[in-house]
């Protein structure tokens, strides 16, 4: 069970993270959208595990291994953020959450337009 210390520190990542990939997404000369959709956070605040969806899909490999590349930069960005709030700044890992996408698949499926019609 996560404790109100470790859910606080999760929603200044989360919020955080947010406002920086807008922004990058917004000065970028292509079209999309990062969103941080869920922080997990370790009870001992050492490990933050943080979940993007990215859209449109044709971005999300090259996106992704690019957040993956620039970890240490987004480590420092956080840590200036919150360094005054924790004593350990956080090791960031970043996750693909496709949860949309099975969703929709779903959707898909029970309308009969998926691959397998529901009969």
């Amino acid at each position: 069970m996560e404790s109100n210390r470790q859910r606080k520190v999760a929603q200044i990542i989360q919020e955080d993270f947010a406002e920086l990939f807008r922004k990058q997404a917004a000065e970028s000369k292509q079209s999309f959208l990062v969103s941080v959709s869920d922080v997990k956070i370790t009870p001992d605040l050492s490990i933050a595990k943080i979940y993007l969806s990215i859209f449109p899909q044709e971005f999300r490999t090259s996106i992704m291994k690019e957040i993956e590349e620039n970890k240490t930069q987004y480590r420092n960005f956080i840590g200036q953020k919150m360094g005054k709030q924790v004593r350990i700044i956080p090791q960031l890992s970043f996750y693909l959450d496709t949860a949309l996408d099975d969703v929709e698949k779903l959707e898909k499926e029970l309308r009969g337009e998926g691959d397998n019609p529901v009969l």
